[in-house]
């Protein structure tokens, strides 16, 4: 299998022990809340596996919550992609769907309450300006002229904006904190914002929208949330978690913890990044296979079983580090190696023509679906007198370490007979196009009376009786270990991250439904793309047999 059973531990887990062994916890109540502006990510991946696992584990609760409070870049399509990822990857969220929009009301009521306090104010500078009174990492910020402005006359404002009365931009509704915090996340932070836009689950009832800093806390607060649990840029961010909810009168007290988010060499993980790759037409949309989203490594073959492998092996710490992509892929080749049907595949064909097989007789062989399995049983694959075998499984001469075909010397060809190569035809270029072989009609399913050792085992197909599939050799994305850290990560592509060949399949690929995964015998792990069909069968290659990539860098 290529899930441990190994409950793992972590920092986090050491936290919850503790709060549950001194009563500060009887229940422990975690949540996953990813903004609805994109299709999640591996990083997601991570976290979902964290917080559901540490729900499942703790016998708690883990809601999905969708941070839904900019509804530019939002929409129900994101919404759906993002619930269906969740349970493809094998977890179940605790109730309804949670919104951010739906504690709307709740949100503006503690806004409310914050300006009565004289801890909010409206303020009517620009955005630059704003901007320039934060200061810097090294200077203090400054004071807002609106800063002192009286709680009646806030109160008014505050009302005018959720009203419709001043326009876009034209002001905002600042927390007043401490202008001089070392802290910039301190220093006066916008929490609310004029927004006249159509939401997805509102609609046009609001037009003023609270910031992320604002509401996140808050919706933890609402729901019950015991740990909080998010990534480490959000760590200063943690003292306006606890500002918020120590000036308001809400009477929980979740706590955030921060983990390292998930770096993964030959990719990015950067919303913003990966929108770019989109929209300028790099990939072919959000399901690319060469996408590290949760959809494209889905349509490329990963199976959640590996995708939840991955993310127990990787662990849960406070250090940020560059995981390598071939822990992920090993993740899948180990499930797959237990898992995956076998079946052949020529990926390159060329012609082999067994001169002494009867010109009008076909065969119906008995080939094992999984060699170390015998539960999965057998399949039908014809032999025939004409068959394809692999451009590169054959060459005129060669020295002892070449395991294949060669003129003069033998092969067994998989679940069938030895052949040997006699001559062969070529093209105008040189290509072979035709190996002219014999066969021993002896040594079916057994080796030779007279100990005669084949030089090694081919995979082939019946030239008669096999399907033209078009089939898909994705790799690395980019040619770099960290593309993010390059001046321009898009220069960094792989010219060669997809390659698409015209093979032929065996039979029984036929029935292949979409996203089922098999074994080319010799040649990879593939999965059957959305795409495919009876009449145009097409194959993603998940990953190869072996880690090749690491040994040719």
């Amino acid at each position: 299998m290529a899930e441990t059973d190994i409950r793992p531990t972590n920092f986090i887990r050491q936290i919850i022990d503790k709060d549950l062994s001194s009563g500060l916890h009887q229940k422990i109540s975690t949540r996953f809340p990813p903004e609805p502006n994109g299709y999640l990510h591996m990083g997601h991946a991570k976290s979902i596996c964290l917080n559901f696992g540490i729900a499942q584990d703790y016998q708690g609760s883990c809601n999905l919550r969708f941070d839904d409070t900019n509804p530019d870049k939002e929409n129900i399509d994101f919404v759906n992609s993002i619930k269906s990822d969740v349970q493809w990857l094998g977890f179940q969220w605790d109730g309804e769907v949670k919104y951010s929009s739906g504690y709307f009301d709740e949100l503006h009521a503690y806004a409310v309450e914050l300006i009565e306090k004289g801890l909010a104010y409206v303020d009517f500078s620009t955005q630059e300006a704003v901007r320039e009174m934060r200061g810097t990492l090294t200077q203090p910020g400054t004071d807002s002229p609106y800063r002192n402005t009286s709680i009646a006359e806030n109160l008014s404002h505050f009302e005018k904006m959720k009203n419709g009365e001043y326009p876009e931009g034209h002001c905002s509704l600042r927390a007043k904190i401490d202008m001089s915090s070392a802290f910039m996340c301190m220093r006066d932070p916008i929490i609310y914002r004029i927004k006249f836009a159509h939401h997805h689950q509102t609609a046009d009832k609001w037009c003023i929208y609270p910031m992320y800093d604002f509401t996140h806390c808050i919706s933890d607060a609402l729901e019950g949330i015991s740990h909080s649990l998010c990534t480490l840029e959000f760590q200063d961010n943690r003292r306006l978690y606890d500002w918020v909810i120590d000036n308001i009168s809400i009477s929980a007290r979740p706590r955030q913890y921060e983990f390292s988010r998930l770096n993964l060499e030959y990719t990015v993980l950067s919303k913003r990044k990966l929108i770019q790759l989109v929209e300028e037409g790099h990939v072919d949309g959000w399901d690319d296979p060469r996408m590290p989203t949760i959809a494209g490594i889905r349509r490329r073959g990963y199976t959640p079983a590996s995708i939840r492998e991955f993310c127990k092996r990787i662990g849960v710490t406070k250090m940020d580090n560059m995981v390598e992509m071939s822990m992920l892929e090993a993740c899948i080749r180990d499930e797959l190696n237990e898992n995956a049907p076998r079946r052949m595949a020529v990926l390159n064909p060329i012609k082999v023509l067994i001169e002494n097989y009867p010109e009008d007789k076909k065969e119906i062989l008995k080939a094992p679906n999984h060699p170390n399995d015998i539960s999965m049983g057998e399949r039908d694959v014809v032999f025939s007198k004409t068959l394809y075998i692999e451009a590169e499984d054959f060459r005129e001469s060669a020295n002892k370490k070449f395991k294949r075909l060669v003129i003069g010397k033998e092969v067994r060809l998989r679940n069938a007979y030895f052949i040997k190569a006699e001559r062969f035809d070529t093209d105008e270029e040189g290509n072979v196009t035709c190996v002219y072989c014999t066969y021993d009609p002896d040594t079916l399913g057994k080796d030779p009376a007279d100990g005669r050792k084949a030089k090694g085992v081919i995979h082939w197909v019946s030239a008669e009786h096999c399907l033209p599939a078009e089939i898909r050799l994705y790799d690395r994305l980019f040619t770099v270990p960290n593309p993010a850290a390059e001046d321009d990560f898009a220069a960094c592509i792989n010219p060669d991250s997809l390659r698409s060949v015209e093979g032929v399949v065996e039979l029984s690929l036929q029935s292949g439904k979409a996203q089922e995964s098999f074994q080319f015998e010799r040649t990879g792990y593939f999965a059957v793309d959305k795409e495919s069909s009876v009449d145009k069968l097409i194959f993603n290659r998940t990953v190869e047999l072996r880690d090749t990539w690491s040994r040719s860098q």
